[in-house]
């Protein structure tokens, strides 16, 4: 079972990579105030300082998911050792 367990890992850490970039979309969409819509209100009015705070912050959110998920693979299948 545990061969099988390390696809289901995979797609949900690709899932939630998927619902952050969704989350800008549906902010906007709806104008839930949320990191999303001040991306696009800041892309729209050219502010430099908050599109760096904020695609700074949702790719250490990307990586941070990344490395859960790798890190999850050798707590699931003890096969798989880190070094």
């Amino acid at each position: 079972m545990k061969n099988a367990l390390l696809p289901v890992i995979t797609v949900t850490g690709l899932q939630l990579a998927g619902l952050l970039g969704g989350s800008v979309a549906v902010e906007r969409a709806f104008a839930v105030p949320g990191p999303g819509l001040a991306l696009t209100q800041g892309i729209a009015d050219r502010d430099w300082n908050i599109i760096q705070a904020l695609v700074f912050l949702y790719a250490v959110v990307f990586v941070f998911v990344n490395l859960i998920v790798d890190l999850s693979y050798a707590w699931v299948d003890p096969r798989i050792r880190y070094k």
